[in-house]
Order: structure tokens, then sequence, then C-alpha cells
């Protein structure tokens, strides 16, 4: 009897890993959908539409973005958690995935519900300042925060931006700073501009532009080196801040369940993706770095992120609900 059973085990899982290997091998047979868990236009939507749109020339398939923002990202991912893992319909999204179950008492979605492929690009959060606004350093940045107590834009509360300046100028600083919360990078770049108010911290992406026209002095960057775009900048550990290593990531995942074989196909092509010349170049004109790596990498990773993120977000008593 036990020889029948185990035969029949061995069986039904040769047949299961058949059917998971042949789904593999005729996917994709139809466009697969994209969810951008945010506006049109901002860092993770151009990031899909520039990675997605080759890997789906590599794939010999169309990718279709949908964007379906709100929530800070959790609407959107909350479809893909409920989506069939038949391999059409993946999530593209930021860090917030690791920030939101922290966050929110209840995101709509639990990371156990998704399957990592890949993270496609980051890039570090840049603290920045009006061209008028008189500190050059964070050592005067700081000296005069302490006196004048101004706010700070984020590009939204909880985000990652949003997080750094609470370590750097609360927990690490000493500074009791007002963050001012704008509806994304766009608005808050805007605000800073402006003057209102002086100070802002976001991902490096959005505030590039007017740092090369002059209009934002960038601070220090929370990368662990200093970057090639901005190679005059100190990192926050340089600028008397050690252990700050944020990043804003845009990574790309399945619902749980979603075939192997098909799991690998997509990490291989966003890979291959990241590789190509004009793509590199792109990225690097905005200040993104490819990252790329295997499934497992990428898990791996979020296994860091998460409670990393918890701390942050504990120690900053943030909370959105």
């Amino acid at each position: 009897m036990k020889l029948v059973l185990r035969a029949a085990a061995c069986g039904v899982a040769f047949l299961l890993a058949g059917a998971c290997l042949a789904q593999g091998d005729a996917w994709p047979g139809r466009p697969v959908r994209m969810i951008v868990p945010f506006a049109p236009a901002g860092p993770t939507d151009i990031i899909a539409r520039l990675v997605g749109s080759k890997a789906g020339e590599l794939l010999g398939t169309q990718v279709v973005i949908e964007n379906h923002a709100g929530a800070g990202g959790n609407i959107g991912a909350a479809m893909v958690a409920k989506s069939a893992p038949d391999g059409y319909t993946t999530l593209l999204t930021s860090s917030a995935f690791a920030v939101n179950v922290s966050l929110f008492s209840n995101p709509g979605y639990e990371t156990r519900q998704f399957e990592p492929v890949v993270v496609a690009a980051r890039q570090p959060n840049l603290i920045f300042v009006a061209a008028s606004y008189p500190p050059r350093t964070m050592a005067e940045l700081v000296d005069l925060a302490k006196r004048t107590r101004p706010g700070y834009a984020s590009p939204g509360v909880g985000t990652t931006p949003h997080l750094t300046a609470e370590t750097v100028f609360r927990s690490m600083a000493g500074l009791d700073l007002t963050a001012i919360h704008f509806k994304g990078a766009g608005q808050a770049v805007t605000a800073v501009i402006a003057g209102e108010p002086p100070i802002g911290c976001g991902a490096i992406s959005g505030p590039l532009p007017y740092i090369k026209s002059g209009k934002l002095r960038p601070i220090a960057v929370s990368s662990a080196n200093r970057v090639a775009t901005l190679p005059d900048v100190p990192t926050l550990a340089e600028a008397g801040f050690p252990g700050v290593e944020d990043y804003t990531w845009i990574g790309i995942f399945f619902p749980a369940g979603t075939p192997r074989a098909i799991v690998q196909k997509l990490n291989d092509a966003v890979n291959r993706a990241l590789h190509d010349a004009a793509i590199r170049q792109r990225l690097d004109q905005l200040a993104f770095d490819p990252v790329g790596g295997s499934p497992q990498d990428f898990a791996d990773y979020l296994k860091q992120e998460i409670p990393k993120w918890a701390k942050v977000v504990r120690a900053a008593k943030v909370k959105v609900d």
C-alpha cells in the first residue's frame, strides 16, 4: 500500500511539474498586464513603460501598462494579489510595497500573496533646498533649522523620502521639523523651488532637472556611495549621518502561485532589457541604477527591507490610518 501511495504521489508531482513547464513553454500567449499602483508620469510609471516595453519585445508580446493609483500604492497591489496566478497580471511597484505593510493597519494585501520577480532599478533619496536658501551642507542646514524650524516637503506620508528625512532630521539630528506632504514628487519639488517650504527630500529623479537648471541645490544623498549624476554631492554618511543607506527601488511581482517557469522567463527578459544600451542610457539620465538579479535575490532583499522600514515607521511614529 505504501509503495502504491508513494508511486501515486510521484505521479501527481510529475504531472504538476509537467503542467508548470507546459505553461512556462506556452507563456506568453497573449498580452501581459502590468499594474502600476501610482499615477502616470512618475518615476515608477516611467520605469514600467521603459523596461516593460523592452521586456515585452524580448518575450514576443505586448506589456500593457495600467495605472491604478491610490492609498500609497495599496489599491493596485491589492488588485494583483487577487489576480489569477497565470502569468498575465504583474505588479510593478516601488519600495512602498515594503513600507506599507507596517505603515497601514490593513494595506489590503500581505507580502506572502506575491512572487518576487526582480528589482529593475533603484535610486537614492536626496535632501535638497531652494536655491535662495542659505545652507550648502548638512551641518549648515541643521544649524539653521535648529534656530528657525522650517518645514520640509515630502512626496507623501510614509514614502521612503519621508522616512529618510524623519530618520535624519528627527532621530539623528534631534530636529523638530514639520513634514509637509504633497501628492507626489512633482508637487513637492515645485513647492521647494518656491521656498514653501525651503527644504525637501525626494527620490533623486524628481529634483534633478531643477538642480541642473539652478533652481534647487542638492545637499546630501542617501546612497552608500556618491552618485555619478551628482559627483560633488556627499552621501549622508560623509555628511555626518552614518548608517543611513536608503533607496527608492522599483520591483516586479507576480501573484503567489505563478509557475516558476513563467517567473523565470519574465526575470530573464527584464535582465536582458536592463543590459540594453538605450535602456541603460535612459536610466542614467533619470539617475536610476539598473539592478536585476534572480527572483531569489529579490526575495532575500525583501527580507531585509520589510523589517528595516518597519523599524523606521515605529521610530518615526508614522501611521496613515
